[in-house]
């Protein structure tokens, strides 16, 4: 992703069509920066080998008609240069990459990884619509069969892909039936609370409290934020990356047990996101521990080593959030229906999260600074501040040498991480350190 894409020019004389097609939204402008010139690539592993051309006979009744699958970004000169989706014809034999494999590689696993490392390193033409689907025919350790789908971050965010994907999958109980979305049920608590004048008076109170905490919380976020966009740097480490954009990424994940995850969010009455973003400021800490120290001098049993690190390191995520007024996935039907509030497209902004980078006595401090931090950052609208900013400035888009992503599916999650190399060269290791992280929070639980 380090090159840089050329949209295409379009010039318009009278002859031509008024109809300029859709003008592109700030934030999906804002993807197409050099800095920030990010793709989405989602890695699928499946249970049984991909017939291509059924691939192909469904993203042509799917993904092509799509308008933003099927629509070309041009720069149009009569609007100021500003970017337009202008509707085209699809070919999906330009979209459907399904490269020729040796049989006998000795090691698949490898393969596939270097594969959508590689992917990472180029770019979609835009004389197309920007999206590819990678057909991976070699059976790894964990699938029979893998695809990439590879999407430029200006066509949507991961709800809007999640939802896509969704449609066009089906029951297995059922193969005409599309798949079901859990939907939360309504409490009736606060309706109980204010049946009496002494509720009600009592919900006031909290309201109003919980007014103040949300405007001192976004206001004092709102200064972090704009401090840290001058001057406010994060100390200096071995994960913080040199330059600005994205670069060449290698693709790694681990895979962590859900139910281990659901004893320590029981356990601790916290939330599954708590103990996540509790395990991964414990494997950071491991993993810049091992850096500052220079060399292997932990245990494997993650017992208590030396401890390197400096202390008050200042190492904050930038941790996406979703700004709909829906957190749930929602049917691709609803995303698409006119006036609907689960919009597709990029409705995503970003909050300065603050990680804990310690070797702590007691694990599960992790995940009660986890918490406490999410627990004030969810009293706050920050979210809503940077999203707005990030329109203004179009040019706001943190150093980062890692992405975490987290994906659950059914007792299992997968924790993926993609990397910049020339930081982090084995990420592997880091992987492991995840394992072992969860495992001491488990241990530690009581």
């Amino acid at each position: 992703m380090e090159s840089v894409m050329k949209p295409i020019r379009i010039m318009k004389n009278d002859r031509e069509e008024e109809d300029g097609g859709e003008p592109l939204s700030p934030m999906s402008r804002l993807f197409h920066k050099p800095d920030s010139n990010v793709y989405i690539i989602a890695m699928l592993g499946f249970a049984a080998p991909i017939n291509p051309e059924v691939v192909k006979h469904h993203f042509a009744h799917t993904f092509a008609k799509h308008p933003r699958f099927s629509s070309l970004q041009v720069v149009d000169e009569k609007h100021g240069g500003e970017l337009r989706r202008v509707k085209t014809e699809v070919n999906i034999d330009n979209h459907v990459i399904i490269p020729r494999l040796d049989p006998n590689m000795d090691s698949p696993d490898k393969f596939v990884e270097d594969y959508v490392s590689n992917l990472s390193k180029t770019t979609i033409s835009m004389s197309i619509p920007l999206w590819d689907f990678h057909v991976l025919e070699v059976k790894t350790s964990e699938a029979e069969a893998t695809a990439v789908l590879r999407v430029h971050h200006s066509i949507g965010d991961g709800i809007s892909l999640m939802s896509l994907l969704l449609s066009c999958s089906r029951q297995v109980s059922d193969p005409e039936s599309l798949p079901t979305i859990p939907t939360a049920r309504k409490s009736n608590r606060s309706k109980k609370n204010n049946e009496s004048l002494l509720g009600f008076l009592r919900f006031l109170l909290i309201k109003l409290g919980l007014l103040v905490l949300l405007c001192w919380n976004t206001g004092v976020d709102v200064v972090m934020f704009v401090l840290t966009f001058f001057f406010l740097n994060d100390t200096e480490n071995p994960l913080k990356a040199q330059k600005l954009g994205p670069s060449a990424r290698r693709f790694v994940h681990t895979t962590l047990s859900f139910d281990d995850v659901k004893l320590v969010k029981n356990a601790m009455a916290v939330t599954v996101n708590d103990v996540l973003v509790g395990v991964t400021q414990a494997a950071l800490s491991r993993y810049l521990n091992r850096k500052y120290g220079m060399c292997r001098d932990e245990n494997d049993d993650g017992s208590r080593v030396k401890n390197n690190l400096p202390k008050n390191i200042r190492f904050r995520a930038s941790y996406v959030v979703n700004t709909r007024p829906f957190s749930k996935i929602q049917t691709f039907e609803d995303m698409i229906k006119e006036g609907s509030k689960a919009k597709w497209g990029n409705h995503i902004s970003s909050i300065l999260f603050p990680f804990t980078i310690a070797l702590r006595d007691d694990p599960l401090d992790y995940v009660r600074d986890a918490k406490l931090h999410s627990d004030r950052k969810k009293a706050s609208l920050e979210a809503k501040c940077t999203y707005f900013m990030a329109r203004l400035l179009l040019k706001f888009y943190p150093t980062m040498a890692l992405f975490v992503h987290v994906v659950s599916y059914v007792n299992k999650i997968k924790i993926i991480l993609a990397v910049d190399e020339t930081m982090i060269p084995d990420p592997q290791q880091l992987c492991d350190d995840f394992q072992i992280s969860l495992k001491l929070i488990k241990d530690a639980t009581p």
